[in-house]
């Protein structure tokens, strides 16, 4: 009953603020009267977003809706078989609502059916088959719920969270073309409902067929755009979205927030990512939802204090939740406890086997265990609930990439890189995969555009320039190298000495062969800062002294000298690079 006025309050606060109207278009509350049914997610988001607003004076709260005759003559019944869905008990739920006509009812009626499917489904997987295997056990009452279904559809009788629950039996028969079609009936039915929406969500692969939907013109659709572009990775639409919703009124959401947050996770800005997850939880001390993504930024940067105290103050709060669940597996994985951490991923997924994040994370704590069979099973049941989950996709390529079948983790990693076309991790995996392939010239295509893209870890320069020094293109090889030390260098990064030697050994004996003495002797010397090109560098020293004692000059042909300037005839394109100035640089 409070929920019945949650909605109705809600757009009166909006139509209370101008700069709302002009970016929502106002839904007729008659159509959402129907909230006694409201899915979960729907009472929170609008929760939310009636908080972030100014609160409404007594006599501006619209009425609770009124009764049809159906509904009263179903009231009793109705009342009853609530208690027992709410208790669980399906069954009991469905019997006592079997002769009720109205519209709230069978959608009850139908949705006791569908869960006491699911909670049989639940009691006949065998614990000890572990979470691995449950998908293999299906819910027997689908097919007589969607044959029931149809035919009401077909007669028009269905009205938005009938044609919800439709859609999510379609989805749960694998009818995935279906059951867009029915949750996007469902959205013009009930438009305020965010389970189609999210439903919704899960079905669309690319921003083609986002575009192929006829949505409901509603300011529910600005979120479900702003999350769908969070989803297929395209942030900047995303953080566009978000800020032209705090303008119009919701600067104050939590919900807001927390998607933003996720946003910057997304693009690995991890500052402004904590920085906002921080900020969430000071406003909401006692949110679990979207915790386990916080703990996945503490593990990157290795905060284990901070993460530490997460997973403690979250198991104070509710330590049966599946987001609880996966913040305690980071924590044991970042202590490389990591069948601790496997075991409650694990837990997590006992929770909820949808659960997306728990099935990634644990694939890479049997990645760490070495169990690779276990891995690729976990990342697949990733795939089979997120598609767009690049995460799983690369590690699959990892996997198959330990096992050497390259041709497969090829396969996996463009996957990958088609989610995320400018991650260069992506890109160097592709890399290294043509390498191992013999495909030279498309390994170099991949080093050079993980370049370009910006190099998280710094080793696609690195790389590309091994590959040019294997195939003998020495030109090519010292002109990479020098941009990578400039790179290195100029952000005033400490790296592995090790790559930094490297590329100094090898730019020194390339400037010696070319008679470039002065530029080999300053590698030379930066060599000598390094303990294990110390003595190549001392030797390289030694034979530039012996070469200057027999009179022979320094070349000044600037033919030699091609690493100076745009390189000719390469199938690597390559920035204008000037000499080496190390004079100043501190390793």
């Amino acid at each position: 009953q409070c929920f019945s006025l949650m909605i109705p309050a809600l757009l009166h606060k909006m139509s209370m603020r101008p700069n709302v109207l002009t970016i929502f278009s106002k839904t007729p509350v008659r159509e959402n009267m129907k909230a006694f049914r409201a899915y979960p997610h729907s009472l929170l988001l609008a929760s939310e977003l009636a908080v972030s607003l100014d609160a409404l004076p007594l006599n501006e709260i619209p009425a609770a809706p009124e009764l049809t005759e159906e509904d009263a003559r179903d009231l009793d019944a109705l009342c009853l078989a609530k208690s027992h869905f709410e208790l669980k008990e399906y069954d009991r739920a469905a019997y006592f609502l079997r002769g009720c006509r109205s519209q709230k009812a069978y959608f009850l009626y139908m949705y006791s059916r569908y869960l006491s499917g699911e909670k049989k489904k639940d009691d006949e997987t065998v614990d000890s088959l572990g979470p691995l295997e449950k998908g293999q056990v299906r819910n027997e009452a689908l097919r007589e719920l969607r044959v029931e279904l149809s035919k009401k559809h077909s007669a028009g009788e269905l009205d938005g969270f009938a044609l919800y629950l439709y859609g999510v039996v379609l989805r749960k028969l694998d009818l995935l073309k279906e059951a867009v079609e029915i949750f996007v009936a469902a959205t013009h039915a009930l438009p305020l409902h965010w389970g189609s929406w999210l439903e919704l969500c899960n079905l669309i692969t690319n921003i083609e067929m986002l575009k192929s939907l006829s949505l409901p013109e509603c300011w529910v659709r600005d979120f479900f755009m702003a999350h769908m572009f969070t989803e297929l990775q395209m942030i900047k639409e995303a953080l566009q979205k978000y800020q032209s919703l705090m303008e119009a009124g919701f600067a104050k959401s939590t919900y807001i927030i927390s998607q933003i947050a996720v946003a910057y996770h997304n693009i690995r800005d991890i500052d402004q990512a904590l920085y906002l997850f921080n900020e969430l939880r000071e406003q909401d001390p006692f949110r679990i939802e979207n915790m386990d993504t916080f703990s996945n930024l503490l593990y990157v940067r290795s905060m284990k204090p901070e993460l530490s105290y997460l997973a403690h103050n979250l198991v104070e709060i509710d330590k049966y939740r599946v987001e609880t669940c996966c913040v305690i597996g980071n924590y044991y994985s970042l202590r490389s406890q990591h069948e601790k951490a496997a075991l409650y991923f694990q837990r997590a997924l006992k929770l909820n086997p949808r659960c997306l994040g728990a099935w990634t994370l644990m694939g890479h704590e049997y990645m760490e265990m070495k169990n690779t069979s276990a891995a690729i099973q976990a990342y697949r049941h990733a795939i089979e609930v997120n598609k767009r989950d690049y995460r799983a996709w690369y590690g699959l390529g990892q996997t198959y990439e330990i096992l050497k079948m390259p041709f497969y983790s090829l396969y996996y990693y463009r996957k990958a890189h088609h989610l995320r076309p400018n991650d260069s991790r992506m890109l160097v995996a592709l890399g290294e995969c043509y390498e191992k392939l013999s495909q030279q010239v498309e390994a170099k295509k991949c080093y050079w555009r993980a370049y370009s893209v910006g190099d998280v870890e710094r080793m696609a320069l690195l790389k590309l320039a091994k590959l040019h020094e294997q195939l003998n293109e020495s030109d090519d090889a010292a002109q990479c190298y020098i941009i990578y030390i400039q790179d290195i260098f100029s952000c005033g990064e400490q790296l592995e000495h090790a790559e930094v030697s490297t590329a100094l050994r090898y730019l020194g004996q390339y400037y010696f062969k070319n008679k470039l003495y002065d530029e080999a002797s300053l590698c030379a010397q930066r060599c000598c800062d390094y303990n294990d090109a110390r003595e190549e560098g001392k030797a390289l020293l030694r034979q530039i002294s012996a070469v200057r004692e027999q009179g022979e000059p320094s070349s000044t042909d600037l033919s030699l000298a091609c690493v100076f300037n745009p390189l000719i005839n390469t199938t690597t394109p390559v920035r204008r690079a000037s000499p080496l100035d190390l004079s100043s640089v501190t390793p």
